[in-house]
């Protein structure tokens, strides 16, 4: 029979902690520790007040290729490759680290509207797998020089990114409407 360590159980605690902080979802919890599902719900349930959510995990890379979601990928896995790149944190800990920081660049610069971030932790979590699978890659815009995310098999010699050229129809979100209708109402 195995020895069940104290500290290692203690630590798995902590990591789940971290993640159900940042939103992670179940099945998230369930890859990245070695703790039940039971304990799981049970701590989810205890720091959250609910239980944690059902359903299937993103699955498809077409959700990072539209184009407010591929800024913010692209924003999350730049900070997560420069982690991994210049610091001796790696796997999870990279991933909530740099999701940390992604988290805390979209705060600073969102209105006070109470809007959630684009990219969840485990949309993050799945970006970094996408990458690692070789299904997505990063690829610099030919005019700005920014690396963003893009699908492997596309053809992206001479890639212009989402900021550099924005789709006709960005922005008109029914939020940007509304907005738009405020600032005309103010200024009549």
């Amino acid at each position: 029979m195995q020895k069940k360590s104290v500290v290692t159980e203690a630590e798995q605690i902590q990591l789940a902690i971290q993640m159900i902080k940042l939103g992670a979802r179940l099945q998230l919890l369930e890859s990245q520790t070695s703790l039940s599902r039971e304990r799981l719900i049970k701590l989810y349930k205890e720091l959250k007040g609910v239980s944690p959510p059902k359903g299937m995990l993103p699955f498809s890379t077409d959700w990072f290729l539209t184009w407010q979601p591929n800024i913010h990928a692209s924003i999350f896995y730049n900070i997560y490759k420069f982690m991994v790149d210049y610091t001796d944190v790696t796997g999870i800990h990279a991933i909530i680290k740099a999701y940390s920081l992604y988290l805390q660049q979209v705060e600073h610069n969102q209105s006070d509207d109470g809007a959630e971030p684009v990219l969840s932790m485990t949309r993050a979590w799945t970006l970094v797998r996408f990458v690692e699978s070789k299904m997505l890659k990063t690829q610099n815009c030919t005019c700005c020089s920014g690396s963003f995310i893009v699908n492997s098999y596309d053809l992206n010699q001479k890639y212009l990114c989402n900021l550099c050229h924005v789709p006709s129809r960005a922005g008109k979100t029914k939020k940007a409407k509304e907005l738009t209708y405020k600032i005309v109402a103010l200024s009549a």
